[in-house]
């Protein structure tokens, strides 16, 4: 019997085994992720050792990361909450520890760099976060203070341990902003009364006792973070803008009370007109030798290299023009990096000794920038002593456009990162142009003309287009020529694709290289490939290949507002043949045609009478709706005011132009038809209490017709607030809200029907629809809060639908949305087993195994695209956040695809054994025929 159990467990563990060997095989292979930090705030090489790859990186994503610098990749990454309550505020570095401040000084942090495990976390007294720094004792740092709006503390650097805390003297009148040690067991708080003087309180680091404190004059200053530094062994230097000088008092003296002033002019120095000076000098470190040198940026492209040394200030170099500049310590060696320009595309970097000024030999990077990209705003330089003593260095550089760029002498590119795309904002994905051989095939329908789309744009998104029509073919006997020509270059094509099968398999595999390139895109057989056109938040566009993820063109927009809201759209697809695919971004408000030309405003004065469209003012909570005349001037014709005093417009979501519905109507129990209402031009506004007391919170639903601006069916759900995610599709809405009484995420779905009878069944009109909808509505509880909603998409809209529900942690659910159905009964009949109907439950599920990227999450999901394949069976989804995710869904399995372990050989082996015994028992019944009649 033991025995018998011992096999069974064998046995189970093999089938468990299997099943998971065969899920991970397809790992990667139908999909991808690629994961992002954003854009970088603080960066730190870790010096520990000439032969350490860690890149430690803090970015305004939230987000605390470690990157290898050999290749980019990351070696751990750590995501925060979002807002300010994840808000890195500071980076300290010590040895293999980095210090960080996170939420407004709310919390501090100690990461070992190594596996980017956290060793201890240390919450801190309430008060808004000023500044941080490490705090040495006999040149070692032991100790990191922290600095808030009315008190500073001090932590232990190996256990967080609070040593103490003390309230700063006078906080209501002054603005404390810096804190400095510089390793001989004292701490300074330097703090501001705007335009009157400057404060320096000095601490004891054993018990936090107060020292001394004195004031200095200074009427012209209103702010120390923004013109003032610490160099050397604390010495204090700030710049003024209006009276061209640089002022100094050391920290520590009692004699000196007053800011000691030096003239630029006596330096043969200026300042840009209207440019504020900026002072750049090295993070204080005790554990290094405190540097004299800093650099005085005079301009946007003008630096100096300045010393201050016996109370005097010489210039070392003058760097004009020079884009960037940054310090580097490598040991006891202090080494300036300065970035120039070279040519319009191409920047030279040097290395400097930071105490003569003295160029260094053989140290030379050429960065070539993009000209597609930005300018760089940012310079990292990691510094290390070569074994023959002489210095050489790494930098890091960051552009406009969030592409981190890391390169090593002598300019050699080691990788690039486009952080911008952690911040997507919207995004289409376009069919890739014809092969050779599909053009011939597209050209042997007749020819086209000139299908060009015009698109009438309005504020905010309405953007309305118009298809030529296809000409008739010329005649029957060019056809049949067309025919065999396209038949004749197939079988190249075809011969040409067995040539290079067999060549490519006489070759290594490594050596077989399938590079994605713009030359190399063509449309697949089932159009699975497509174009992913991406719009970041910094203005930059992508197109990446959605097989590879491959990023294949990229253009920078410049000027563009941070807040800038942006519509991209399709203008032109391969339905467009001759002309190549085509879309347009749009970004400022205003009312025009595109393209502009005769021709294209001939077309919309034709079709006038039958384009409207809608404006959106959330604002003043008002929807407007508009009628185009032929002289293309704008005709209100209804508007629709809700009170903003009562609740705001939250989001309108209209049907996607794309999405085709194949079914008019559903089958009931009985055999009767239960017909959809199918109004392409419904919209589906969502609004939200302006009161946020939990008893008067509620989330109301309108769904308003775009042309006549009739209200067909409202919704308020009361003690319920947002978020709200929607789904608009077909003849059903779906969104999900918070319940406030019952503090739980529901989904509620609306289902629009027109009855028993259909109206019309060939052309729907909105201004010819004199009943209104039956609407059936059904709410469900869903365990977990929801990040983003969307639906799937298939290209004759034969397959079930699936809502996909990004998660916060990361996951994508696919749900079906039978599970959503508002016809769902709570007693089962007859009637409901026969359409197949889930009796009603409440609680929705969640099963593991509806989560579409199993253990690939992604970070902050914001979004998720869907569109259509060539398969009918198959959707391509594209989920965005932090992270960018591609992948395949079936909703309804692949009923239209064999599977990838069809057994291609014994099938071809049947059929042809099948053939030869079919051919032999022929000839063989000939032969008993003839034998039967010679007898």
């Amino acid at each position: 019997m033991a025995w018998l159990v011992v096999r069974l467990a064998i046995a189970l563990s093999l089938s468990l085994y299997t099943a998971l060997a065969v899920f991970e095989d397809q790992v990667g292979k139908f999909d991808w992720r690629q994961q992002f930090i954003g854009k970088v705030r603080f960066a730190s090489f870790d010096t520990h050792s000439q032969a350490s790859k860690k890149l430690l990186v803090a970015t305004e994503n939230n987000v605390f990361a470690s990157l290898n610098s050999r290749t980019g990749d990351l070696f751990w990454r750590h995501v925060d909450k979002t807002g300010p309550e994840g808000h890195i505020d500071a980076l300290l570095m010590s040895g293999q520890d980095a210090i960080v401040v996170v939420g407004n000084g709310h919390l501090l942090r100690s990461w070992e760099t190594t596996v980017g495990g956290l060793k201890w976390e240390t919450v801190l007294d309430a008060g808004s976060f000023q500044a941080a720094a490490l705090v040495g004792v006999q040149d070692f740092a032991k100790y990191v203070s922290v600095l808030k709006k009315a008190t500073i503390s001090l932590h232990d650097i190996s256990s967080g341990i609070q040593t103490w805390v003390e309230n700063l003297p006078d906080s209501d009148t002054i603005q404390y902003q810096t804190v400095y040690s510089g390793g001989n067991g004292l701490v300074f708080v330097l703090g501001i009364v705007p335009n009157s003087h400057i404060v320096i309180v000095e601490y004891k680091v054993e018990d936090g006792e107060i020292m001394s404190k004195k004031s200095v004059e200074a009427a012209w200053m209103s702010s120390l973070e923004s013109s003032c530094v610490v160099i050397g062994s604390g010495i204090l230097m700030c710049v003024d803008q209006i009276t061209q000088s640089l002022y100094t008092v050391p920290l520590q003296s009692e004699e000196q009370t007053e800011l000691r002033q030096i003239l630029l002019q006596t330096l043969d120095l200026e300042v840009v007109s209207g440019f504020q000076p900026i002072l750049t000098a090295t993070q204080p470190n005790p554990a290094q030798p405190p540097l004299t040198e800093f650099f005085l940026q005079l301009g946007p492209d003008h630096h100096i290299l300045l010393q201050l040394k016996d109370g005097l200030i010489a210039p070392l170099r003058d760097f004009n023009p020079a884009h960037l500049a940054a310090f580097a310590t490598s040991g006891e060696k202090t080494v300036a990096a300065v970035m120039s320009p070279k040519n319009d595309t191409a920047c030279s970097i040097n290395l400097y000794s930071a105490d003569t000024g003295r160029r260094h030999l053989d140290t030379t990077m050429i960065y070539h920038s993009d000209p597609n990209g930005g300018k760089p705003n940012k310079l990292y330089v990691h510094a290390f002593l070569k074994k023959d003593d002489s210095v050489g260095y790494r930098v890091m550089v960051q552009t406009e456009d969030l592409t981190l760029t890391f390169l090593q002498q002598p300019g050699r590119v080691v990788w690039t990162r486009e952080e911008a795309l952690a911040d997507v904002v919207t995004m289409e994905m376009v069919d890739l142009p014809l092969t050779g051989t599909q053009a011939e095939l597209e050209g042997e329908f007749g020819k086209k003309a000139g299908h060009n789309c015009t698109y009438v744009c309005f504020v905010p998104r309405i953007c309305l287009s118009h298809r030529d029509l296809l000409l008739p073919a010329d005649g029957l006997f060019p056809m049949v020529l067309k025919r065999l020509s396209s038949q004749f270059i197939l079988l190249q094509a075809w011969l040409a694709h067995l040539w290079k099968l067999f060549y490519d398999a006489r070759k290594p595999r490594s050596s077989v290289k399938n590079e994605v390139t713009i030359d190399t895109l063509s449309r697949d057989e089932f159009n699975l490939q497509k174009m992913m056109v991406m719009v970041t938040a910094s203005g930059k566009l992508f197109g990446i290949d959605s097989k590879s993820g491959t990023i294949l063109w990229k253009q920078y927009l410049e000027n563009i507002k941070p807040d800038s809201v942006f519509k991209l759209v399709v203008q032109r697809t391969t339905a467009h043949f001759p002309h190549p695919p085509q879309c347009t971004l749009l970004i400022k408000e205003k009312v025009t045609a595109f393209p502009s030309t005769k021709n294209v405003l001939q077309q919309l004065q034709d079709m006038a009478s039958s384009i409207f469209f809608f404006i959106v003012d959330s604002s003043q909570g008002k929807l407007s709706g508009f009628h185009l005349r032929t002289d293309l001037s704008t005709e209100l014709i209804w508007e629709v005011v809700i009170p903003t005093e009562v609740q705001k417009i939250v989001a309108v979501k209209g049907k996607r132009p794309n999405e085709h519905v194949h079914s008019q109507g559903r089958v009931m129990g009985d055999r009767s038809v239960l017909y959809k209402y199918l109004n392409p031009n419904l919209l589906a506004v969502i609004t939200e209490s302006s009161d946020t007391h939990q008893e008067r919170s509620f989330v109301g639903i309108f769904l308003i017709d775009g042309v006549t601006g009739r209200i067909v069916h409202e919704v308020v759900q009361r003690k319920a607030r947002g978020p709200v995610h929607c789904v608009h599709s077909e003849n059903w809405v779906v969104y999900v809200y918070w319940n406030s009484k019952f503090r739980r995420n529901e989904f509620s779905v609306l289902e629009l029907f027109e009855g028993a009878e259909l109206y019309n069944s060939t052309v729907f009109s909105s201004l010819d629809r004199p009943h209104p909808p039956q609407v059936l509505q059904q709410s469900y509880i869903f365990p977990a809060p929801i990040s983003t909603l969307e639906a799937t998409l298939t290209e004759k809209g034969i397959t079930s639908r699936h809502l996909l529900v990004g998660l916060p942690s990361g996951n994508i659910l696919s749900l079906p949305k039978m599970f959503l159905d508002p016809r769902r009964p709570e007693m089962v009949s007859e009637q409901s087993r026969e359409e197949n109907l889930i009796p009603y439950a409440p609680e929705m599920p969640i099963r593991t195994e509806w989560f579409i990227n199993y253990n690939q999450t992604v970070a902050r999901v914001r979004g998720i695209y869907t569109a259509p394949s060539g398969l009918e069976s198959t959707c391509l989804v594209v989920s965005f956040g932090l992270d960018i995710y591609q992948t395949k869904v079936f909703p309804s399995k692949q009923f239209d695809v064999l599977k990838d372990d069809y057994d291609y050989v014994l099938i071809s082996s049947v059929l042809l054994g099948l053939f030869f015994a079919t051919m032999i028992s022929k000839r063989l019944a000939e032969v008993k025929l003839l034998n039967r009649a010679w007898r």
